[in-house]
């Protein structure tokens, strides 16, 4: 290992792989800078740069390859920030950036070069073997000296980059006062969601899937809550980015799995034989364990294959090693189907060789399809396509008649969405189904849904 000596210390860098400082390097630097120099101390920028999805890199092709990458950002980082700045790094994935403010210089401005870093870190490589991968990074930004101190200015460019991150990534953003306070939510939020999984305030509420002609339900999706003591009901979009940040994300989907077999093994008790759909992430997919938890999931509430489909958003077609799991939970017989289709990284090369049984169109590309032709050229075109690959179409997010109307005359095979039904609790479907209240949509159960139905229909 080598040193760097700093005014008569020590300190350690981390030259043997990536040729760049440490943290303690920095914070010196960034005190020495932040000095007043006749009674003005030196306008600065501190950046912090989080790698997105690196760890999947480590997981799918090991720590040589990781250090690879790692090495290779840190290069295209060092290109970027140029001589007279300085770049660290202070964690696996983690870099800081140190740049003087030129407001004079557009180009030059800490704004632009967060942008530039943007661009030369999405950029993709070869990795060896010929593997090509592309990541992102999160950057988080914050001006000296209106943030005070050098430890404060950590703490803020911290703070802006996990902001960053709570936008989905790919972007920077600039320090503002209110992300302290966010950060100090999640941290609440995610000892909080720790004890929910322990003390069993997870729940899950199903939404149902329409056939688009006959309106009969063909199925429903499962999604999380959170009956929180004091807050009330969390929705998953407030609580579901915190289990990802604090590596809850895991634990969250075994529960996920393992309530949605239990519940389907108390339909059926009741006589009501139902097919559920989970929501499956890209960290789930990566997890050796996967399969053999979700078989033994199946096989300890003796749950049909078929009743269960997975689904995974379009953007997990990014990620190889998640894309290598789709075989192996297509072997168990569990359907597959892509989620929020038509927003995100598409390529139908692969899509063809996948074992996919569904997609499902994102709301946005069909909110105006009433009144846009581009909206209904787009769908039509999404559903002569699956149609080809003998894939069924589900529209989500369906609110108007209009829009199932629209949908409808678009071939459309299934809805969901608030116009036919909101999500609810298991024990208001299973009266909905057995009929003990009055039903919240109309239609009602395909009879293959049923124990007592035509055997010839139980596989409709």
């Amino acid at each position: 290992t080598r040193y760097i000596s700093v005014t008569g210390v020590q300190t350690c860098a981390l030259p043997i792989l990536t040729g760049l400082p440490n943290r303690a390097y920095f914070d010196h630097r960034l005190k020495a800078l932040s000095r007043a120099q006749d009674g003005k101390a030196t306008p600065l920028a501190v950046m912090m740069v989080d790698l997105d999805g690196f760890k999947a890199i480590n997981d799918s092709f090991g720590h040589p390859t990781g250090d690879l990458v790692l090495k290779e950002m840190a290069r295209r980082l060092r290109a970027e920030v140029g001589p007279g700045n300085l770049v660290a790094r202070v964690g696996g994935d983690e870099f800081l950036v140190l740049c003087r403010r030129s407001p004079a210089d557009a180009g030059g401005t800490p704004s632009a070069l967060a942008q530039r870093i943007l661009h030369s870190l999405s950029r993709s490589f070869t990795l060896p073997h010929a593997v090509e991968v592309k990541l992102s990074c999160s950057i988080g930004l914050v001006h000296s000296p209106e943030f005070g101190p050098p430890q404060r200015l950590l703490a803020c460019a911290d703070a802006a980059m996990y902001a960053a991150k709570r936008q989905g990534g790919s972007t920077f953003a600039v320090f503002e006062p209110r992300m302290e306070h966010d950060s100090r939510e999640e941290l609440a939020l995610q000892t909080e969601l720790r004890q929910a999984l322990a003390r069993n305030e997870l729940v899950l509420y199903y939404q149902p899937k329409m056939d688009a002609r006959s309106g009969l339900i063909t199925g429903v999706e499962a999604l999380v809550r959170w009956h929180h003591p004091v807050r009330g009901l969390v929705m998953p979009g407030v609580f579901i980015p915190v289990a990802e940040r604090f590596g809850l994300i895991g634990q969250l989907g075994d529960w996920v799995i393992e309530e949605a077999c239990r519940q389907l093994a108390t339909w059926r008790a009741q006589g009501l034989r139902m097919r559920v759909a989970i929501n499956m992430s890209a960290y789930q997919l990566r997890q050796d364990s996967l399969l053999p938890r979700l078989a033994r999931a199946m096989g300890d509430h003796a749950i049909e294959p078929s009743q269960l489909t997975i689904e995974i958003i379009e953007s997990v077609l990014m990620d190889d090693a998640a894309v290598r799991s789709f075989s192996g939970l297509a072997s168990l017989g569990v359907g597959l189907s892509i989620d929020d289709f038509g927003i995100g990284y598409c390529n139908f090369a692969l899509l063809r060789k996948l074992p996919v049984k569904q997609l499902k169109v994102d709301r946005s590309l069909f909110t105006d399809i009433q009144n846009s032709g581009d909206a209904r050229s787009v769908v039509t075109a999404i559903v002569q396509m699956a149609h080809a690959l003998n894939l069924r179409v589900v529209a989500e997010g369906v609110e108007t008649e209009r829009q199932r109307d629209t949908l409808l005359a678009l071939n459309c095979d299934e809805m969901q969405g608030f116009l036919f039904a909101r999500p609810m609790p298991a024990e208001k479907l299973t009266l909905w189904a057995m009929e003990g209240e009055t039903p919240p949509v109309a239609g009602g159960f395909r009879p293959s849904l049923f124990m007592d139905a035509d055997p010839a229909l139980q596989d409709d």
